[in-house]
């Protein structure tokens, strides 16, 4: 069809015809109840004209004044303060002594008043009748049985010769699923009717206008009058009014296919349009507001039973998927690499939707299961996919080769794609192929609408006036993606991205270990190259005097002193640099530390090593630490040591400890009065092997800092300094500890 017919027909503005139906008549109120539009044909009901009503208040009319009652406009008041649903607020009132239902409600300012015959042609009892319909409908299973039982119950109740359920698809053509009729009809079931047979503005007034009536194909439409505003006649919105006037093009459309009269219920699912109840009948006919009502509580109760059966089927294929994205889910847990997770185990990527095959386009690879394309174009589809711009990150469609012509070729694999992207940025991809589904569509006549132009050229839409069976095979089309199946997809897709989230993270830390392993391996390097390599001369040197031989004993002894304290040297900075390791790969055994009994014996340890009779080493405040209490005594052994031993050239020496705390930290305090650290050298001072340059008379292998600091990492805690050269250190050692609640 061309783009002129669909713009034509969706663009008509029927909710402002400026007429209604001619079986009843209609007044529109203001806030004031003063009548502003009234139809033409009001005079065949009431004998009174519009044209004598219009600009008056309802209570000065005499005709709508009731001597039994308050009237007709006490009636409209009552019926504007309910609190029912637009067009549910109806009651019965007799004019001229005939009964009509009154239907009344608010819209854009104006009361507006249906007036429509209370006369039923119906002589069953309608109320048990539709309890009957609904026990019914209520008790079939399957949504095909629940849709034809509905179509029999609904012709029951309005007496029409053919009634259809007519769903919508997802093109907005409809289908005609089910149906009841006379049997001298020919069936019209299966049969499929254009979207454009019904336009989109129709389609969203039936959301809205949950039933409507057309009594009469072959009556003329009554206008509307209306005082003129500035010279110019203002339509009246009509979307809620029963009596709404059809559009020609649908009245020409429905004398085309030989109906008089037609009635539909809407079927909704959720806010959407599922379908229609669409009824027709050969002889104009009338069926009164209640019946219409009765009607409607079927179609009701159709939309919730076919929502309910619907979401139960849904239901029970996202479990299905459910489980096989959790299988996946479990291999991605157990550090399962990506590609062999979704391609190589017993559940695929293939399983986890209804589909011959599916793609893993990952890391610049390509991995595959199932039939699919061959590799060439699947990377052609990704180069594709990425240049697309698409609703959250995935691409869906069964017709691929109406947008991506080449799939065409492919068609056996490659009908229907369902992508879903991996990350933002990268060209990563899961894709899942649907092959070509050919399908015989029997449409009630050619969908095509006619075109005409007249003498002036302009052009005229025609509505179909052959509806003989006319079948189409749809090829290039696979079966439609569900809703369940994509939410399938999305949930894997995110498990399958935290999964590479995760393991970016493993491969962060791993790196950041192996930075500092290779830090660590620098340094043992520069230690053997270096260090070691001091003592190892010594001995060499001294080992190639002796085997000369021409030395002296005393010498000879000499020299195997030097030896033996250059092994003696090496021993030492090899222990310590094992020592250093193993904090590394120790596990923190964590306790309550007394601080008190710690300090105290480690202060009377170091007087009596140090043997200096000067040595004062003072304890003020001990707040109790909780932690590994092996390796926090290595730490204040070290630290505490350290200061004894650079202090303990002066004369007085004098080293002070000292724990505060807080809400949030335990930080101790070392002070000593010794040699002090220059400034520039305090960034390195707790590098492995390194040394202040004021400390070569002073025995170390430049290690005790470092494990410190590894130790008190383990520990969630740091350590700093602050010392000038000739003014002593004081290092800082902060704890953190949880806060108060």
């Amino acid at each position: 069809m061309s783009d002129l017919n669909l713009e034509t027909c969706d663009t008509e503005p029927i909710h402002i015809p400026g007429s209604i139906q001619e079986h009843g008549f209609l007044l529109a109120l203001d806030q004031d109840l003063v009548v502003k539009y009234c139809s033409e044909n009001i005079i065949s009901f009431t004998g009174i004209t519009a044209q004598s009503i219009l600009d008056k208040p309802l209570s000065k009319i005499e005709i709508f004044r009731d001597d039994f009652s308050q009237g007709l406009e006490s009636l409209v008041r009552f019926a504007s303060q309910q609190e029912a649903l637009i067009n549910q607020n109806a009651f019965t009132y007799q004019v001229n002594s005939k009964l009509f239902n009154v239907i009344v409600h608010l819209h854009n300012g104006y009361h507006i008043l249906d007036f429509e015959p209370a006369v039923s042609n119906l002589t069953h009892d309608l109320q048990s009748l539709v309890g009957r319909s609904l026990s019914e409908i209520l008790a079939d299973k399957k949504v095909d049985s629940l849709l034809g039982n509905v179509a029999q119950q609904i012709r029951k109740i309005i007496g029409y010769d053919r009634v259809m359920v007519y769903k919508f698809h997802d093109d907005g053509h409809g289908e005609v699923v089910a149906e009841a009729k006379s049997d001298n009809f020919e069936s019209w079931l299966g049969l499929h009717y254009p979207a454009s047979d019904i336009p989109k503005q129709a389609r969203e007034l039936y959301k809205i206008n949950l039933v409507r009536l057309i009594a009469d194909v072959h009556s003329s439409p009554s206008a509307l009058l209306t005082p003129p505003v500035n010279g110019k006649a203002v339509p009246l919105d009509l979307t809620h009014s029963t009596l709404r006037a059809v559009s020609p093009i649908h009245i020409q459309y429905l004398k085309n296919m030989g109906v008089a009269s037609s009635f539909s219920v809407s079927i909704l699912d959720g806010d959407q349009l599922w379908g229609l109840i669409a009824c027709h009948n050969y002889t104009p006919r009338f069926i009164n507001y209640k019946e219409r009502e009765s009607a409607k509580l079927v179609g009701q109760v159709l939309s919730s039973a076919i929502s309910f059966r619907e979401q139960e089927e849904d239901q029970q294929h996202a479990t299905e998927h459910r489980q096989s994205v959790e299988t996946i889910t479990r291999y991605l847990l157990r550090n399962i690499a990506v590609q062999d997770a979704l391609i190589n185990q017993e559940c695929t990527l293939k399983e986890v939707l209804n589909c011959d095959g599916a793609a893993l386009y990952f890391e610049n690879k390509l991995h595959v299961t199932g039939k699919v394309p061959d590799e060439a174009f699947i990377n052609d589809l990704v180069d594709w996919l990425g240049d697309k711009t698409y609703v959250d990150g995935y691409f869906t469609t069964n017709k691929l080769a109406d947008q991506f012509p080449s799939a065409g070729k492919y068609k056996n694999t490659a009908s229907g794609v369902l992508a879903c992207r991996l990350g933002k940025d990268l060209k990563e991809y899961m894709i899942w192929f649907r092959p070509e589904v050919k399908t015989l569509v029997k449409w009630a006549g050619n969908p095509e609408k006619i075109i005409n132009k007249d003498e002036k050229g302009m052009t005229h839409i025609s509505p179909r006036n052959s509806f003989e069976e006319w079948s189409q095979e749809v090829e290039l089309s696979a079966i439609a993606w569900r809703k369940h199946e994509l939410e399938a997809a999305l949930s894997l897709r995110d498990e399958v991205n935290y999964a590479i989230s995760r393991k970016a993270n493993e491969l962060r830390v791993i790196n950041e270990k192996l930075r500092i392993a290779y830090e660590e391996l620098d340094a043992f390097s520069y230690t053997i190259s270096h260090d070691l390599k001091n003592p190892l001369a010594t001995i060499k040197s001294y080992s190639q005097l002796i085997k000369k031989g021409d030395r002296s004993m005393d010498k000879v002894v000499m020299m195997a002193d030097r030896i033996d304290a250059g092994t003696q040297k090496m021993q030492l900075m090899i222990d310590e640099v094992l020592a250093y390791s193993k904090v590394g790969q120790a596990k923190l055994q964590k306790h309550s530390i007394d601080m008190q009994k710690l300090l105290e014996d480690l202060r009377d340890d170091l007087i009596v090593a140090n043997g200096h009779p000067n040595l004062v080493i003072e304890i003020n405040g001990t707040p109790d630490l909780v932690g590994d209490k092996v390796m926090l005594m290595q730490v204040f052994a070290n630290v505490v040591g350290n200061a004894v031993k650079y202090s303990s050239k002066t004369d007085f020496p004098k080293v002070t400890i000292t724990g505060t705390q807080t809400a949030t930290e335990v930080v101790y305090a070392i002070a000593d009065n010794g040699i002090g650290i220059a400034k520039e050298e305090h960034g390195r001072i707790f590098d492995l092997f390194s040394r202040a340059s004021g400390g070569k008379d002073f025995e170390g292998t430049g290690v005790g800092l470092s494990i410190v600091k590894r130790i008190l990492g383990k520990h969630d805690g740091t350590i700093w300094l602050d010392s000038e050269v000739g003014s002593g250190s004081v290092f800082f050692m902060s704890f953190q500890t949880k806060k108060s609640a």
